[in-house]
This record gives C-alpha cells, sequence and structure tokens, in this order.
C-alpha cells in the first residue's frame, strides 16, 4: 500500500488546510471541540505568563522569551497560506501573551502559579475533551499539532459565523462530520 502525499509530507511546513485537517481528525466529538474553547486559550496563555521571564532589553525595548516565540509563531501561522486566518491567529496568540505579560511581571509565586496553573489546568480541560473523542491528543503523533491548535479553535469559533467557509468545509469534508461520539461503545478509529 502507498501511503497518501499528506502522510509521507509530514513536516510542519505543510499547508494551513492540511494541517487543520489532520488535526480535525482527532477532534470530531464537538464536546471535544467545546473543551478545546476553553483549553487552548488557557494552555497559550499559561506558556506566555512562563515564558515572560527573564526579560531583557534589546534597542530599547523589554524581549522576553515570550516574544521571540510569538514572533517565531506568528511567522509559521502567516505562511501556512491562509493569511486570514493566519493573520487572526497570531493576533489572538499576541493577545494572550500581552495579557500573560501583565500578570507575569509580579512576584516569582505569583508569576508560577498563573504560569503553571493556567497550563495545568488547560490540559486537564483538554484530556476531559479527549475522554469524549475516545482518542488521544493529535501532538501525540505530530507535535506541530501544538502550533495547529489556536488555529484550529479560531477555525471552529469563526465558521459558524460563516468565516473561512470553503476552509471549514474542506476541513469537514476530509476529516468527517462532527458528531457526539456514544461513550458506551469504543471509538472505531
Amino acid at each position: 500500500m502507498v501511503p497518501d502525499t499528506e502522510t509521507v509530507m509530514a513536516t510542519p511546513f505543510r499547508p494551513a488546510a492540511q494541517l487543520l485537517r489532520q488535526y480535525a481528525e482527532y477532534h470530531r466529538d464537538r464536546r471535544n471541540i467545546v473543551t478545546h474553547f476553553v483549553g487552548v486559550p488557557m494552555i497559550v496563555f499559561g506558556v506566555g505568563v512562563l515564558l515572560s521571564r527573564p526579560a531583557f532589553e534589546a534597542g530599547g525595548l523589554a524581549l522576553t522569551p515570550a516574544w521571540i516565540a510569538f514572533v517565531l509563531a506568528a511567522a509559521w501561522y502567516l505562511s501556512r497560506g491562509q493569511m486570514a486566518l493566519g493573520a487572526l491567529t497570531a493576533a489572538a496568540v499576541g493577545l494572550l501573551f500581552w495579557l500573560a505579560h501583565r500578570v507575569g511581571g509580579g512576584s516569582v509565586s505569583t508569576w508560577l502559579g498563573w504560569g503553571l496553573g493556567f497550563f495545568f489546568v488547560g490540559w486537564a480541560i483538554q484530556f476531559v475533551g479527549h475522554y469524549y473523542e475516545g482518542r488521544k491528543p493529535a501532538f501525540v503523533d505530530d507535535l506541530t499539532g501544538l502550533l495547529v491548535a489556536p488555529m484550529f479553535v479560531l477555525l471552529e469559533a469563526l465558521a459558524p459565523l460563516r468565516w473561512f467557509r470553503g476552509l471549514a468545509a474542506e476541513v469537514e469534508r476530509r476529516a468527517g462530520p462532527t458528531l457526539i461520539r456514544d461513550l458506551a461503545h469504543p471509538a472505531t478509529r
């Protein structure tokens, strides 16, 4: 059997449609998707808080590991072939990181409490969602899923508003429709 092109090209630099389709295959239960609306922003915020230290001066600007990570992530989002969705995702991540810096500058216990708290509670919510899904999180098979998650959440949130209709329809056509999985029966995937 010859693997399909998308399996062969398992690189983080695949087009957004391909990345979102692959991610969506792990997220077809509506309850799981809803948990991602809460868990993913919490995780991004927690990471932003944890990376808000140390701050160092560069050209008159206060620079932190969070802003370096943001610039790299934003460049990645903008280069996946879906400029508008990439820009919205970068803006959402940027806003969460900006908010994270507001609490990351406090005492060490405040910084760690907010950062680790949001990070671990966000992941706990994600794992509840994947219980409903009956499937492991996407990042287990492909670490790129950690970057795709915010883009997927935005696509799922904006699709009902008729934004990105073509992309959302293509992702659903390839990954299948969403559903409410019967927990009494194991997943058939």
